[in-house]
């Protein structure tokens, strides 16, 4: 992405999309049950008060009643059913990983099969995106998550602790060449869970063999643990293409800094339970705070906040392109090279 002389003037910048998780399927209700809802009417409740406290994205995962992460796509069709007739202007991100929580004590904590994953694409209502991942990668959530900061919730239990860090993400270049087949079939927009320059080179590639034709909606994810670490991302962020929207994730800590450093930058935050239960002083702070804390800071910044149709113009959801050539110059990427063509292409 380029950076010029006033990029970091908000009146240049758009405005700050702020894309909220408050299900947190790795924590359990006993956790934080101030801010962990469990019944559906609750679910459906908690994404109205995210939206009205500024959140115009929402990461949805779903709870059973007995509090764990659901797998069972009607739930999922029931909660979406009911987020779209609350806050219809919201848009709905489902977790690529449904839910990647272990069902018992002592059980790996795994994603589901690559079969179920694609169902996706067919949940009703469809959601206007799902995560997906590129490249399969370790996701050891536990090299970051401080014991500090674990004691007396459900991951200070050592079974639990063993499960999430030997965790993986299934993304080989089959299922995922397959699965944007899908999503684009049903008009539904991938957003690209992204965890180091790796996976944006590999989805360059896709993008320039035409296998993806649509809109870059990144989510870089600094979370340690087989993902890029908690350390300043320029290098991702100037390799991103120009037409691009990049969105930051971490967890605990740092979610704070990195959102205020991509705020600063005209990127996007990501915040909610999924990625922090605690504020800067180790205190539990929900879902709702942290949107709100935000939005205090996108208003210092000088940033105004998007509403859920700006969001929406923002990741141009419902755009698909025709063929490679629009892609790339529609996200801003030079073209590909001709037969026979010497030197750089340049972008016309």
């Amino acid at each position: 992405m380029q950076f010029f002389d006033d990029s970091l003037h908000p009146e240049n910048q758009e405005k700050v999309v702020i894309t909220v998780a408050p299900y947190g399927p790795e924590w359990m209700p006993q956790d934080f049950p101030e801010d962990i809802p469990v019944t559906m009417d609750e679910q459906v409740q908690k994404a109205v008060d995210c939206y009205e406290a500024g959140a115009t994205v929402l990461h949805l995962h779903v709870r059973e009643l007995d509090g764990t992460g659901s797998k069972r796509l009607s739930k999922f069709n029931e909660l979406i059913a009911g987020v779209r007739e609350a806050v219809p202007d919201m848009i709905i991100q489902v977790g690529g990983s449904i839910s990647f929580a272990p069902e018992s004590e002592g059980e790996a904590a795994k994603w589901l099969s690559d079969d179920t994953r694609h169902m996706l694409a067919e949940l009703t209502p469809k959601p206007d995106q799902v995560t997906v991942a590129i490249n399969t990668t370790q996701m050891n959530i536990m090299e970051l998550l401080y014991p500090e900061y674990l004691k007396g919730t459900s991951l200070e239990h050592p079974a639990y602790q063993a499960a999430y860090s030997e965790m993986t993400v299934p993304a080989g270049p089959a299922w995922v060449e397959e699965h944007l087949k899908r999503l684009a079939a049903n008009n539904i927009q991938p957003h690209f869970q992204l965890t180091g320059m790796h996976a944006l080179e590999t989805l360059e590639r896709l993008v320039r063999k035409g296998v993806y034709k649509g809109p870059l909606n990144l989510t870089w994810i600094g979370i340690g643990g087989g993902f890029d670490g908690p350390n300043p991302f320029m290098n991702f962020v100037h390799r991103a293409p120009d037409g691009a929207t990049v969105t930051a994730e971490s967890l605990l800590k740092n979610v704070l800094p990195f959102n205020m450093m991509a705020m600063a930058m005209g990127l996007h935050p990501r915040c909610g339970i999924e990625d922090t239960i605690i504020d800067q002083h180790g205190k539990r702070m929900t879902s709702v705070e942290q949107i709100q804390q935000c939005v205090r800071v996108a208003h210092e910044l000088g940033r105004e906040v998007a509403n859920g149709q700006e969001a929406r113009a923002i990741y141009k959801i419902g755009v698909q392109y025709k063929d490679i050539e629009e892609t790339l110059r529609m996200n801003g990427m030079a073209p590909n090279r001709l037969p026979g063509q010497k030197s750089v292409p340049q972008r016309a």
